[in-house]
This record gives structure tokens, sequence and C-alpha cells, in this order.
């Protein structure tokens, strides 16, 4: 999942050797935190949210076959 997010997100950047994904389980969630650089967060969120979002439903899609929740928080 990690490599997923890191592709996609890489495509959209200008700074891709920044952009690091950590993840965090718990016994019911995977949280995958997204640190990219500064310049680069209103290309990743894009207007009013539609990249993230986008970004953030494909991450879901792709882990739905796991029996835990997905969540993709983004930071700097």
């Amino acid at each position: 999942m990690k490599a997923l997010i890191e592709t996609i997100v890489s495509a959209l950047v200008d700074y891709p050797e920044e952009v690091i994904v950590t993840s965090k389980e718990e016994s019911d969630r995977i949280v995958y935190i997204l640190s990219i650089h500064k310049e680069d967060m209103g290309k990743v969120i894009g207007k009013q949210g539609r990249v993230a979002k986008a970004i953030r439903t494909v991450v879901y899609a792709a882990g739905s076959s796991q029996q835990k929740k997905i969540y993709l928080e983004i930071s700097e």
C-alpha cells in the first residue's frame, strides 16, 4: 500500500524525493501518514480537496480486501 501511495503522489509533486509514507497499525485500522514538501501541499490537496479525495478513494478501494479500515492523512 505504501508503494501505491508513493507512486501516485510522486507523479504529482515537484519534490518526489521528499514523499514519505509511514504507517501506524492498530487493532481495527491502519493509518498511512503522507509527508510531502511544503510547496507541494496544494498540488496534493487540489482545488476544494478533489485530488486528495481521489487519492483516498483509490487507496480505500485497494485496501478493501483487508479486514481493517484504512485511513490516509496528509501532513507537511
